[in-house]
């Protein structure tokens, strides 16, 4: 199991802060500065990562390909996946501003490619993770060439069961990514039935093959993403958009600028209440200690110098005596002064006698 896999200055991992990412993915809808403002927004929002897309519809989809039903719904126009793409496309030149943007605004900057030359557009401006989306899990030709890049790969698993992610990954590690894949629970409908997210299969996949491991959350509002952290995910992908009525294949699906900052703070504090895992007393419980806890108190008067027998004990607030789990040690001792009745016993009530 790797510990963790950094991403620039950020450490994925168990034991490590939750990533949570901002995925604008084609809700700028084909304009550049919607995608600048996209980036400020979640900056705002406080989440860690925005992440866009980068493809060319001629190199994605056959001119004859159909929208799938939720694109249907939240689309105007014909039933082309071509035409809804083309015009969603961004250049290399607002790749490179975006990065660029990303990088002043000290975000980090993950975008999807979706053939090999958006993934060298994407190496040639620095980007600082790829995501593989979920119609590329399988795609084998595509997984080796982007490993043999060294970059760090976040892998989507829709659509997908456990035997086609184990092939992706051990591609994926064959090819020189051991160390650098983070693997995604996903459901590919939009918005998922909590019924089909499954986060339970984020711990089958991690002790599988041995890889942080996160959710990518199609689910509509926030409540998935927290409940995913609690269930061990190392990050955390939303679809994001300024305007949830905007036009387009995800707008709907995704969560405004509050909601983002919302999902922030709630993942934030599931992790503080998650707390390290080691089980002690906490600052905060400490005061209430010596009041709420009970001490051996003496069920009735017991005499200096007499045995001390069961009967002569109860269990009594304040904790401010021998603890109950001593009433072992102290049956069968003898009583060092005079006990009177519902007096705690400390160490100086008993005559300790060694051997």
């Amino acid at each position: 199991m790797n510990d963790f896999v950094r991403i620039k200055d950020f450490k994925i991992g168990i034991n490590h802060p939750c990533l949570i990412i901002a995925e604008a993915g084609v809700n700028h809808n084909g304009d550049i500065n919607i995608a600048h403002k996209l980036i400020e927004a979640a900056k705002l929002a406080g989440a860690d990562a925005v992440k866009f897309q980068s493809f060319k519809a001629e190199s994605l989809v056959t001119k004859y390909s159909k929208k799938a039903d939720y694109q249907l719904k939240t689309t105007n126009g014909d039933n082309s996946q071509f035409s809804m793409l083309k015009k969603l496309e961004l250049s290399k030149q607002d790749q490179a501003q975006l990065k660029k943007h990303c990088d002043d605004e000290n975000i980090l900057y993950l975008c999807t490619p979706y053939e090999q030359n958006s993934a060298d557009l994407l190496e040639n401006i620095g980007v600082d993770a790829y995501k593989i989306a979920s119609t590329d899990t399988s795609n084998v030709p595509f997984l080796r060439y982007l490993a043999k890049k060294e970059i760090p790969v976040i892998l989507s698993t829709g659509m997908s069961n456990l035997g086609d992610i184990e092939e992706s990954v051990n591609e994926l590690k064959f090819h020189g990514l051991n160390g650098k894949i983070i693997i995604l629970q996903c459901t590919s409908e939009y918005p998922a039935p909590l019924e089909d997210i499954n986060l339970r299969a984020m711990k089958t996949m991690q002790l599988a093959f041995g890889c942080p491991v996160g959710f990518s959350d199609h689910t509509s509002g926030i409540g998935a993403s927290p409940w995913a952290v609690a269930a061990g995910a190392c990050v955390v992908e939303k679809h994001f958009t300024l305007d949830r009525n905007m036009k387009g294949p995800d707008h709907k699906a995704s969560v405004e600028t509050k909601e983002m900052a919302q999902l922030v703070r709630v993942i934030r504090n599931v992790e503080l209440a998650l707390g390290d895992g080691m089980k002690r007393i906490m600052p905060s419980e400490r005061k209430n200690k010596s009041k709420m806890q009970k001490s051996l108190v003496a069920n009735r008067e017991i005499s200096a110098g007499r045995m001390i027998r069961p009967e002569d004990l109860t269990c009594k607030r304040p904790g401010t005596g021998l603890p109950p789990n001593w009433f072992d040690r102290v049956i069968g001792t003898q009583a060092a002064k005079t006990i009177n009745k519902d007096d705690v016993l400390n160490l100086d009530s008993i005559s300790w006698k060694t051997e």
